[in-house]
Order: C-alpha cells, then structure tokens, then sequence
C-alpha cells in the first residue's frame, strides 16, 4: 500500500512537464560520505579557515591534503545508494530533465544519471589555477606521492588544484549558469537532502518559485523553504525517492 502523501507527490510529479531536482549532502550520507556542517561534520575535525579556503590551500597544502588523503578513500569507495538509482531511474522513465548537486562524489553518474550539473565541482577531475589546463586526478595523486603538495603544471608552470570549489572561489560559471536557468524553466523542483543554508545554490528554490514552479523538499529536517513548499516528506531519501518510483509506476 502506497503512502498517501507520496501518491500525491507521484501524481505532481507525473502531471509536471519539466522537473529539476536539486541535491544536497544529505543523499550522500546515506552512502557513507560524511557531510560538511552536520554534528560529525568534517567542520567539527578540521577548520574551514585552515582547510576550506583557496588562501589556505595556496599558503598551506600540506593541511589540505592531510583532510584530503582522510576523506579520499571514502569518496572514491562510495557507492550509490538506493535514492540515486531512483533518481536515475525517473530520468529514465522521462519524468526527471536535470539533476543539480551540491556534491563532489560523482555518485549520480555512478548511478546512470545523464544530465548531471555539478555546481561545487567534483574529485574526478583537476585544472591548473593559471592556465586553465584539465588533469585526470591521477595525475594530481602521482604528484602528491611524490611529496609535491602542490602539483604544477607542465605547460606553465601554474599551481593545480582537484577541480572542488573552495571558500574564496567562485562557483564553475557554466554549471551555476545551468542551474540558474534550469530553475527558472522548470514547473517543478525536487530538493533531495539540502539545508538549503549554502548560497548561492540556496537560491534556487526561491528562483522556481518566482517563476511560478511548484516545490517538493525531501530531507529530514525542516528548511529555510519547508514553509513554501507544496510538500516536505520528512525521511530518508534512500526510502521515499525508490517509493515515489514505485507509486509513478502504478499511477
């Protein structure tokens, strides 16, 4: 028997032309990776000002690879879990147009999302800071197996970073640009596992629903929009997104 509030949002979902969902930390936990803010936070072992900033980074590598090398295994190890699969399975069924995700890991893709809009960068990836060149992370592993904390570019020179979007940095243009417009268009917006406290992504919902786009929040928390959305479904996303499949495919 299918859940009366997830039926409703099924037949929202199914009714909309252009659904965008928009995705936080919240999702990734549930595969293991350990959010920024939360009570086990990484904040609460690492210092943002020592480790979150571009300033820092620069000045002081040899911390920022010392959370990095912590952290690494558990990304790069990280499976998608069930609430991936449903959303991916959604874009297959024609019901999903875009996913925006505030997360770094790649599991979307992982996952067999098509149409993935990585607005705080990814790990799979680095670029020179100068020049712009792009590098597999491998490269930029092999480098710091070595001792060179701050890898450098072959053709400048230039200092190479893992292409995630630090404090102090701005956001990928093309990606955030994506986002802007994908919100503005869209008739309905999916949040899945944001606080909705990191700008400007945070910004999004209030961009659909200044269009006139319908919202769904899935996180166990209330948000800074619970209030506006049409519905909030308090829960794990990795059990009431494969639910709303479900229901999508009974209806």
């Amino acid at each position: 028997m299918v859940d009366e509030q997830i039926l409703r949002v099924a037949k929202l979902i199914k009714d909309s032309k252009r659904v965008v969902v928009l995705t936080g930390a919240g999702i990734s936990v549930e595969s293991g990776i350990p959010d920024f803010r939360g009570p086990n936070g990484l904040w609460k072992r690492f210092d943002p000002n020592k480790v979150g900033t571009i300033t820092s980074f620069l000045s002081n590598p040899e911390d920022w690879w010392k959370m990095a090398q912590e952290i690494a295994p558990i990304l790069f190890n990280a499976k998608p879990n069930p609430a991936h699969y449903a959303l991916a399975e959604m874009e297959k069924m024609g019901k999903v147009e875009a996913i925006i995700t505030q997360n770094i890991d790649g599991l979307h893709q992982k996952a067999g999302s098509k149409k993935v809009i990585e607005v705080h960068g990814n790990v799979r990836s680095a670029s020179c800071i100068q020049c712009k060149k792009k590098y597999g992370i491998e490269y930029v592993i092999s480098e710091v197996g070595k001792g060179n904390f701050i890898p450098r570019c072959t053709e400048c020179d230039g200092v190479v970073k893992v292409d995630v979007v630090m404090f102090g940095e701005m956001l990928p243009e093309e990606a955030i640009s994506e986002a802007y417009r994908l919100a503005q268009e869209c008739d309905l917006l999916i949040v899945v596992g944001s606080s909705l406290v990191v700008y400007p992504v945070a910004a999004l919902p209030g961009m659909a629903l200044n269009r006139g786009a319908k919202t769904i929040i899935i996180n166990e928390e209330k948000t800074g929009y619970t209030r506006y959305a049409d519905y909030h479904i308090y829960g794990k996303a990795g059990e009431v997104l494969p639910k709303i499949v479900e229901a999508l495919k009974e209806i």
